[in-house]
């Protein structure tokens, strides 16, 4: 059983440089995959060293939310992640909510590697990145 797991990353940037590096194989390159392709229409092949894996992009809505669902997952109802993007009302502070399924037992490990995957992302926007530790 996959336990979902939604991480919040406050970005600083706009929807529009933002959401084509969620959503296109060009953008994910810069920061998600080694290389991504896509095949068809919606599908998309990811390439890390010589892990490969296809996902298809199973859903869209322009600027807000993108999906992408693993061919190869056993569960269908927790084989996917999604980029969904919250402007908050009041500040207008935009925030990237990462939503993803992993086992219990790798759920830290896989935090880890959403934070790196994440700090990547604003290293190629050109967001200042700043750590806090006490």
């Amino acid at each position: 059983m996959k336990k979902k797991i939604e991480l919040e990353y406050i970005m600083k940037t706009s929807v529009k440089l933002l959401f084509p590096r969620l959503s296109t194989p060009g953008g994910l390159s810069e920061w998600f995959a080694d290389n991504v392709t896509i095949k068809d229409r919606n599908i998309y092949t990811f390439k890390w060293d010589t892990d490969i894996q296809n996902a298809e992009q199973s859903y869209l809505r322009e600027n807000h939310v993108v999906r992408y669902n693993w061919l190869n997952a056993e569960d269908k109802e927790t084989g996917y992640f999604e980029f969904r993007i919250k402007i908050d009302e009041l500040t207008g502070d935009m925030a990237l909510i990462v939503t993803d399924f992993v086992d219990e037992e790798d759920e830290k490990e896989a935090i880890e590697l959403w934070d790196s995957q994440i700090s990547n992302l604003k290293h190629v926007l050109g967001i200042w990145i700043i750590f806090f530790h006490p």
